[in-house]
């Protein structure tokens, strides 16, 4: 018998809701119904946005929502957003129905579960056995506005999501240049995260950084650029016309850095499973991703780069991912 699968993707500036129908047990393929995006700043709440996205009648079986931010029994308040979350008045509001929270890069590692071939871009294919990467445990990092970093702990053919927030723990440099770049940081900011460094204003930062290094009078036309909204996108986009040697270089150290950071979380939750690099940033840096920057980075932890060498990394380019997640969480307690 067919389940329908409420499932929502929470952000401070728009929430993405989607239905889904699945079949029967816990493995059954997700079929996505129809979809919707929200400005979340114009609902008060999360249950009269529901109330909209169903106003057609339908009853939902279940239902499961990603939320920025700690999810402490049932309740959470997403970042940045003045909502109060409740799963039990959520479920009131939704005849009944089962609710789950979950932090919403849990909700992404969950979907990895769901992705198929088409859904990623592989920077390193997997060597490992195939019975060994099957059951071995999931990474997944995702750089964007912030960096979110969770894990999938993989038992008896079972994924169980695995909540962080290592992108606030603290950078850490692979050479003397990054060492420089943690002090320039470091004085203005005191600590130094990961995601001041690994994110779309880390992005920022760095060339900051690399534009005093270069002592290189910044050109008029990047200034404007740069003043015009999103810093990261005008740095990435001088990158990548190499219209601006700075941005280049920030670019390609951006990656390297990611390669690093995301092969620190490899090895800190054996992810033989892979590594998936989720979040806004990465599919639009995809060629740059591909360059040897990351590979290398990610290779370069001594005696352990043999076994990162064989570990599959994937760029997740399905912009579903978290709400597939959310709908997996829904399914899993039905079954």
């Amino acid at each position: 018998m067919a389940r329908i699968l409420l499932a929502g993707d929470i952000g401070a500036t728009k929430t993405q809701l989607a239905l889904f129908q699945a079949g029967d047990g816990r493995a059954a393929r997700l079929t996505i119904l129809r979809k919707q995006r929200y400005r979340s700043t114009g609902y008060p709440g999360l249950e009269p946005m529901c109330a909209e996205f169903l106003s057609d009648g339908v009853r939902v079986d279940a239902a499961g929502f990603g939320v920025p931010g700690v999810v402490v029994l049932g309740t959470a308040e997403p970042s940045n957003l003045a909502w109060k979350l409740d799963a039990k008045q959520i479920s009131a509001a939704l005849g009944g129905a089962p609710v789950r929270l979950l932090n919403d890069l849990a909700a992404t590692a969950l979907g990895v579960v769901e992705l198929t071939d088409a859904d990623y871009e592989t920077i390193q294919e997997n060597s490992l056995p195939e019975a060994t990467a099957r059951s071995g445990n999931v990474a997944v990092i995702a750089a964007g506005t912030g960096l979110g970093e969770a894990a999938l702990a993989c038992h008896d053919g079972r994924y169980y999501p695995v909540v962080s927030e290592g992108g606030h723990s603290s950078f850490a440099p692979e050479d003397e240049e990054q060492i420089d770049l943690l002090g320039f940081l470091k004085h203005e900011f005191g600590h130094v995260s990961c995601e001041r460094v690994l994110s779309g204003p880390g992005l920022v930062n760095l060339y900051r950084f690399l534009r005093t290094r270069s002592g290189v009078t910044e050109p008029s036309w990047l200034t404007a650029a740069l003043a015009g909204g999103d810093s990261a996108a005008a740095i990435s986009a001088a990158a990548e016309s190499a219209r601006d040697g700075v941005c280049v270089d920030a670019l390609a150290r951006f990656c390297a850095i990611y390669g690093a950071e995301a092969a620190n979380l490899a090895l800190k939750v054996l992810a033989l499973g892979g590594v998936y690099l989720c979040g806004g940033i990465a599919p639009k840096i995809l060629p740059w991703l591909k360059r040897g920057e990351f590979a290398r980075a990610f290779a370069a932890k001594g005696r352990l780069a043999p076994m990162l060498g064989k570990i599959a990394v994937r760029v997740v380019i399905n912009p579903d991912v978290a709400v597939l997640g959310a709908a997996h969480s829904a399914l899993a307690m039905l079954c």
